[in-house]
């Protein structure tokens, strides 16, 4: 069930902290499929330790999750941004709309 305070969650960590460019290019590259610190430092072309910061942020807020263990572990999103992806596209919509202007 969707969250009627996922907005404002989106709202903060992509729009209203440092960084949220760089989580939203991780939340939009781990829909398509999931991927491990190492894989996503060398795609988004930021430094590994910056992924690690982003990666702690994004599953603090329970928007991924993980499996496995050590270098072995992949990223997922979670249900709950499974379950709010429509406010997830509202949101990330009207930031890049704003980036453009």
């Amino acid at each position: 069930m969707a969250d009627p305070n996922a907005k404002k969650l989106f709202w903060f960590l992509f729009a209203g902290s440092r960084g949220g460019i760089n989580r939203i290019s991780i939340i939009e590259l781990l829909i398509e499929q999931p991927y491990n610190i190492n894989q996503l430092s060398d795609i988004i072309k930021i430094d590994y330790k910056a992924i690690q910061h982003h990666i702690h942020v994004l599953e603090k807020n329970n928007l991924i999750t993980k499996e496995g263990e050590k270098y072995g572990i992949l990223y997922f999103i979670s249900n709950y941004l499974e379950a709010n992806m429509e406010a997830f596209r509202e949101v990330i919509n009207k930031i890049q709309k704003s980036k453009k202007k």
